[in-house]
């Protein structure tokens, strides 16, 4: 596992879609991001995940204090973080009574919970965990539209769950998609595109970015 970015405190990686990002129950589970980095990089520690169906950009620290810093940026809402998605339907249609902001961003918040019964599925429930996300159109096709996506919480599946629940699940997603929309594509079309933040130890701005060539009006992607 090649980073996109290196230098003595932190990796910055671009995980494909269907690798974990730490190794998970079973054997049949131990292949992760984490560890493929932990081969070349001992040093390397988790700071957050990505599902494993979620593609895009992932931070690793290198040592215990830069795991510490770069935990405590995170904590304090300081790490940017934008996705992409495709979603079935028409979002700006259906929640075209709610305001949107000069930029045309959106917001849903969403106490999240898991449905411990059908786990791992979350579900919106008043005994959740509050959870706020904002969205905004890219580009509208004739039965999906591309958005934009900025988790302001990182609470599991966050993305997927609130997109479904104003009823736009997104493409490919095996949990939380109708069979005909998971259908549209052999993976979840959601992906980590934008990451920025300051960097623990030096303050310098760091801005990273992983291009996908998605868009609405093809919906029907290869993995």
């Amino acid at each position: 596992m090649i980073p996109i970015h290196e230098d003595e405190h932190l990796l910055v990686l671009e995980k494909p879609s269907g690798l974990l990002s730490v190794p998970g129950r079973g054997p049949d589970k131990q292949d992760c991001l984490s560890k493929r980095v932990q081969d070349r990089y001992p040093e390397a520690l988790i700071v957050h995940r990505l599902d494993q169906d979620t593609s895009g950009l992932l931070m690793m620290a290198r040592g215990l204090e830069a795991q510490r810093r770069l935990s405590r940026l995170f904590e304090t809402r300081q790490v940017h973080k934008r996705y992409v998605a495709l979603v079935a339907g028409h979002p700006a249609q259906t929640q075209a009574e709610q305001a949107s902001d000069e930029d045309g961003w959106r917001t849903i918040d969403g106490p999240i919970l898991l449905d411990w019964e059908r786990r791992p599925i979350h579900i919106i429930h008043p005994d959740g965990k509050a959870s706020r996300s904002r969205w905004r159109v890219l580009q509208t096709g004739e039965h999906a539209t591309l958005v934009e996506l900025e988790p302001v919480t990182g609470r599991t599946h966050q993305l997927r769950v609130h997109m479904q629940s104003i009823g736009h699940p997104m493409l490919g997603d095996s949990l939380y998609a109708p069979p005909e929309f998971k259908a549209l594509s052999p993976r979840l079309l959601l992906h980590a595109q934008d990451l920025a933040f300051a960097h623990p130890f030096t303050g310098a701005e760091m801005v990273f970015n992983a291009r996908v060539a998605w868009t609405a009006t093809a919906p029907h992607l290869p993995s």
